[in-house]
């Protein structure tokens, strides 16, 4: 296997998109489709897909009112800017789940936080500090 693709269902994929390439300090990138985006490293790689519940009939797509988004599902980013990486998600959501501190296992700093559609993400330094 070469790579993974990531897929949550989403409210809103263009509303996801955009919050998404805040976080990750992406430029903005053009929808191709009102019903699935991709958020994509500098170099082309797929960090993550949004899909629209619903949309084509995908068994574990089908709507946000048969599972809880996110359940059993953390998505984890490392980023190379983690302190601007901060501040973008103090800007985005009005709390944090978990503050800034020092993971143990990995000996990298890191945080957590909502999205919009209330997965639980974290967002951890590429290299230790």
């Amino acid at each position: 296997m070469k790579r993974t693709w990531t897929i949550i269902g989403v409210r809103d994929v263009a509303s996801s998109l955009k919050w998404y390439q805040t976080l990750l300090g992406q430029p903005p990138r053009v929808l191709r489709h009102n019903y699935f985006g991709q958020i994509l490293d500098s170099d082309g790689t797929v960090l993550l897909c949004l899909h629209n519940w619903g949309a084509h009939n995908h068994p574990s797509l089908t709507s946000a009112d048969h599972a809880t988004p996110g359940n059993g599902l953390l998505l984890f980013f490392r980023v190379d800017d983690f302190d601007l990486a901060l501040e973008r998600a103090r800007a985005l959501v009005s709390r944090l789940e978990e503050e800034p501190h020092m993971n143990p296992n990995t000996r990298t700093a890191e945080f957590s936080l909502r999205d919009p559609d209330g997965y639980y993400l974290t967002i951890s330094a590429l290299s230790a500090a």
